[in-house]
């Protein structure tokens, strides 16, 4: 009797009795992704930024790389994580206070078996697309540049390698040491070994470009050796991740 009652219930109000049933249609695709289906997990290589690799944006300052920490989760809806920041490099862009950032991350993607796409907040994810991904404690943005379905296993190469420079000035000579370096948050990829000098002259010029006639200034001709780390990229060799040397 209650049966018929629900079925003579669902032909006068059928638009309801539609709406019910794609709620429920909706619920079972999302509790079978949820609980039932296995989660598609990629690796990928984001450089911070814009997002767009075609677009000259100002580089992050030194408050975002402090901000960024390696092991950040971000978590869906449910408390699932949806990303992790599994590495953290940086490098001061020259003559500036902006660094250029990398980030290896881990994220849970779909997968469309047809196109063999994969895709990450409703975007598609692939080389060269952006990414905005909200951390606890920070926003990520930045352009995906590589992609894999297992963790990366970069190959680093030391080089042992001699830098020169003619007509520094004095300090620029004291001012290097031996055993300083460099370290892009992962590791020491730079240091110096040794250093060693010449003295020399060079013309002095006055606010027009004129040189002094008979006016010299001391200057050195610098040499230093020095030890960096460098990643193989395809046979060739660079420095973080798209500084070829």
């Amino acid at each position: 009797m209650n049966l018929k009652k629900i079925l003579k219930f669902a032909r006068k109000n059928y638009i309801l009795t539609v709406f019910f049933l794609a709620i429920l249609f909706v619920g079972f695709v999302a509790s079978y992704k949820l609980f039932v289906s296995k989660p598609t997990y990629v690796y990928a290589k984001v450089k911070v930024g814009q997002g767009l690799w075609w677009a000259a944006t100002q580089r992050p300052p030194v408050w975002l790389v402090n901000s960024i920490n390696k092991g950040d989760v971000s978590y869906g809806l449910l408390g699932s994580p949806q990303a992790q920041i599994l590495s953290k490099r940086y490098y001061r862009f020259y003559g500036s206070d902006q660094y250029d950032i990398y980030l290896t991350m881990r994220l849970k993607a779909g997968f469309n078996k047809k196109t063999g796409e994969y895709t990450f907040n409703r975007s598609v994810l692939s080389v060269g697309s952006p990414v905005d991904i909200q951390f606890p404690k920070e926003d990520v943005t930045g352009m995906v540049i590589a992609l894999s379905k297992k963790p990366f296993e970069d190959k680093f190469v030391t080089k042992t390698i001699t830098l020169t420079k003619k007509y520094a000035y004095p300090w620029e000579f004291d001012a290097i040491k031996p055993g300083d370096s460099t370290f892009d948050g992962e590791d020491k990829i730079f240091e110096v070994l040794d250093k060693a000098t010449i003295d020399t002259t060079n013309f002095s010029f006055d606010p027009f470009g004129n040189s002094g006639a008979g006016i010299t200034e001391q200057t050195r001709y610098i040499t230093v050796k020095a030890k960096v780390k460098l990643r193989e990229v395809n046979g060739q060799l660079a420095l973080g991740e798209d500084q070829l040397v």
